[in-house]
């Protein structure tokens, strides 16, 4: 039985998707794992992962509009605004979403579609450092 963890540091830019797919796929192949699950857990509370298409950015593009058209800054019912306008809304949306993906490794690779990715999903509008704990268990 294969067990790792490492912990990766992602820097975002502000509002908007960081694919993620192969610096996980890197973890997954240095440690040797040929089959099991591999599970990306964010330890933050104002971004959040989620499994995309990775093809047309356009269809990430349109989930974050949706998305902010849901949950938009500046409403007058948020008590939390002391880190600035984004900070709640970037919260809902954090909570709306995953802070964590699992996926099924075989043969070595991790089983995603043909047009899946694993994106880091920044939520605030400046960027930030942002931790992901990535686990594998197999063989």
């Amino acid at each position: 039985m294969t067990i790792f963890q490492t912990v990766l540091t992602i820097r975002t830019t502000g509002q908007g998707t960081v694919e993620i797919t192969e610096a996980i796929a890197r973890e997954v192949a240095s440690h040797g794992m040929r089959r099991g699950v591999v599970t990306v857990f964010c330890q933050h509370t104002s971004c959040s992962l989620v499994v995309m298409e990775n093809a047309d950015p356009s269809a990430r593009d349109d989930l974050e509009a949706w998305l902010n058209r849901l949950v938009p800054e500046g409403d007058p019912h948020f008590e939390h605004t002391l880190e600035g306008a984004d900070d709640m809304p970037s919260h809902i949306k954090m909570a709306l979403t995953r802070t964590s993906e699992t996926v099924p490794v075989a043969d070595g690779r991790m089983l995603l579609g043909t047009w899946q990715g694993i994106f880091l999903w920044e939520h605030r509008r400046r960027g930030h450092s942002r931790n992901l704990v990535i686990t594998g268990l197999g063989e």
